[in-house]
């Protein structure tokens, strides 16, 4: 009897066996998760290895991943400052409070030093609308042209963007080459997180209407030396604005790789004494895996097979 009764289990089990065989393979979230962790790893481990600090931002524009390393650390920016101050000309422009075909003239008062080339205009010789200082603030980092524009937008006007957006520790709180400020502490300041939240805002149309959004990436995309570029193919287009200073590198912007667009932030500060190469090319390496990583994702299904 208890023969029977064993060999009938056995046969119960054996029975049970192609069931087990066809349990459904590891879902999506399993595999994407393990490439995830091992980007997110690497990325900590770029920072652990800069000499100096080094804070990262990524976001998935089209869903839900993100990867972040010191994030929401507070920067120096340089001239990545320049994002939020394009963005809120082109608000003023949107509600009529400015006009970005008027002309200012370049005068000598205007000018300063550093980035740019309307330092070496002549005194009054020449005049440029608005969205053409923008351009130079952007494409050229014109510090002369930045300084304009922020008389003209208003200084609290920005930060009170970008505060009614969410962006506590981002500040716009000197002009360009304003070396007293400097040497008193008082620098532009962000994070990786914020500059990637405010490049989210803008690529979703949150901050302006379709127009003025298309126009304020168009100039963010024209070409420009940028480290973020340095681990981009050059068919990809890329959104951003890079910043530099004595000791600091940052770079923020929007990766439009096809069906898988992100917002990156790459910021470094304290970085080696007379190397002014180490923050870009730290920038670059990060900017390299994070795109390795989002095209190996776009490229592949469910279940990491290439399908494009």
């Amino acid at each position: 009897m208890r023969r029977t009764f064993a060999l009938a289990n056995l046969f119960v089990l054996l029975l049970s066996l192609p069931a087990r065989a066809q349990t459904p393979a590891p879902r999506e979230e399993e595999l994407l998760g393990q490439l995830h962790s091992k980007l997110q790893r690497e990325l900590e481990r770029s920072a652990e290895q800069f000499d100096g600090v080094l804070g990262i931002a990524v976001k998935d524009l089209g869903g839900t991943e993100a990867f972040t390393v010191n994030a929401d650390m507070v920067f120096p920016q340089a001239s990545s400052i320049k994002i939020p101050v394009l963005i809120e000309l082109y608000r003023q422009s949107q509600t009529g409070t400015v006009k970005l075909d008027e002309r200012v003239e370049i005068k000598q008062s205007l000018k300063a030093g550093g980035s740019g080339v309307l330092q070496h205009f002549g005194d009054g010789g020449s005049a440029l609308t608005l969205r053409d200082l923008a351009v130079l603030m952007i494409v050229l980092s014109d510090n002369t042209a930045t300084n304009i524009l922020i008389d003209r937008v208003g200084m609290e006007k920005v930060n009170g963007m970008l505060q009614h957006y969410g962006l506590r520790k981002t500040r716009l709180q000197r002009r360009m080459l304003d070396t007293e400020a400097q040497q008193a502490g008082r620098e532009n300041l962000s994070t990786p997180l914020e500059m990637v939240w405010l490049l989210g805002l803008l690529h979703q149309g949150k901050l302006l209407n379709q127009q003025n959004t298309a126009a304020a990436i168009e100039i963010l995309s024209y070409p420009k030396s940028a480290a973020l570029r340095r681990g981009l193919p050059g068919n990809v287009r890329l959104a951003n604005k890079p910043g530099g200073l004595a000791g600091v590198s940052c770079d923020s912007g929007i990766v439009y790789l096809e069906g898988r667009p992100y917002a990156i932030s790459v910021m470094t500060t304290f970085g080696p004494a007379g190397d002014s190469e180490a923050g870009q090319a730290a920038i670059g390496e990060v900017s390299k895996r994070v795109f390795e990583y989002f095209r190996r994702v776009a490229a592949s299904n469910a279940m990491g097979v290439r399908v494009r």
